[in-house]
């Protein structure tokens, strides 16, 4: 296999280098032969850590629709996928080589009918615990449970299950060597799921001081899919006629959203980047993702670590690129640290030791 030459700042410490790709690795020991590759920033390949391969508005979609998704998050850089639930069964992506690395969470865990229709395996309180079972078997070491959700008799966000059976979930998904994740809006079922040891939460907008003091304290993380959150005045707006305290509270997260995700930062929760794409959400868009966060107020070295090199230490990947890892990486003109809108625009995407940009 003809061997390529990668030269540049090396992110995260932006040391100059030479870096070769051969037989889809890396290496700085000067093959012989080796062909021009790309030359420009070179970052270790993005991380979408919360997105959904397989999944549209209705639930499953087909295997050409997920290929276009998987496609859509590798040409925009994103190289490792935690797909946070899905209905469809995305095994069969692990095995091609030109899509992006996919960490699965096997289906969303939610009350019946209490979620988004044809989404989740859907139990009662009795069946949670077999249910965290069944997709801890299923997936890659995540299992994604359906925090709160819309209560209508209630009329406003509720727990999706009571605060002892979240409990249980959490340790036999722990029993069953899985990390813990779960969806989670409002307030009310926070404070058990992070008693309970849970390791990450989704969205986040319910977080108030002292529970992230707590999720710091236990290493609790937090992708906050900041752009996603735009949907919130849509959501209120339509729940508004019939469930006017539902929009309230969706309201009031939405306002207060900066206050808590920088909160959640400076009280030393580590955060990471999810696009949330599914559904009639568009994949290919964690740059939007990474701005998002930003703009917030979190520094671009942060919010850069936190879709790169952060998030796959986290994920048990290479956070750097050092000798003999995997050829899995970008290539910017520009320095990103100085110009996050560059992540918009790769020159070159290597994946698998392969260029696709």
């Amino acid at each position: 296999m003809t061997a390529l030459r990668f030269s540049g700042p090396v992110l995260p410490d932006g040391e100059v280098r030479d870096l070769y790709v051969l037989d889809g690795r890396i290496t700085y020991e000067r093959p012989s032969g080796a062909e021009t590759g790309a030359s420009g920033w070179i970052v270790p390949g993005l991380v979408d850590a919360h997105c959904h391969i397989g999944l549209g508005p209705d639930g499953a979609v087909d295997q050409d629709t997920a290929e276009a998704q998987a496609l859509a998050d590798r040409d925009a850089g994103a190289l490792l996928l935690r797909d946070a639930g899905s209905a469809a069964d995305t095994r069969w992506v692990q095995s091609r080589e030109d899509l992006p690395r996919l960490i699965r969470a096997g289906r969303h865990i939610g009350r019946t009918k209490r979620y988004m229709r044809n989404y989740a395996d859907e139990v009662e309180p009795e069946g949670l615990a077999e249910a965290v079972e069944r997709q801890a078997r299923s997936g890659d070491g995540w299992v994604k449970l359906v925090g709160d959700w819309i209560d209508r008799a209630e009329g406003d966000l509720k727990p999706s299950f009571p605060e002892e059976s979240f409990a249980e979930a959490i340790k036999v998904a722990h029993d069953n060597d899985a990390r813990v994740t779960a969806h989670c809006f409002g307030h009310e079922v926070l404070p058990g799921l992070i008693e309970a040891g849970i390791d990450c939460i989704e969205h986040g907008t319910g977080l108030t001081p002292d529970l992230v003091e707590a999720m710091a304290e236990q290493g609790t993380a937090l992708v906050p899919t900041v752009a996603q959150l735009e949907i919130f005045p849509d959501l209120a707006a339509a729940a508004a006629p019939k469930f006017p305290t539902y929009a309230a509270t969706m309201e009031d997260l939405y306002a207060r959203r900066r206050e808590t995700i920088m909160s959640a930062y400076e009280a030393g929760v580590a955060l990471y980047a999810g696009s949330d794409g599914a559904g009639d959400q568009l994949h290919g868009v964690l740059p939007v993702e990474v701005l998002a966060m930003h703009r917030l107020g979190l520094p671009a070295d942060v919010v850069l670590g936190a879709a790169s090199w952060r998030a796959r230490e986290w994920l048990g990947h290479n956070p750097g690129l050092a000798e003999g890892d995997p050829a899995d990486f970008v290539v910017y003109d520009t320095n990103p640290l100085d110009d996050l809108t560059v992540l918009a625009r790769p020159a070159a995407v290597v994946l698998r030791g392969k260029i696709y940009a």
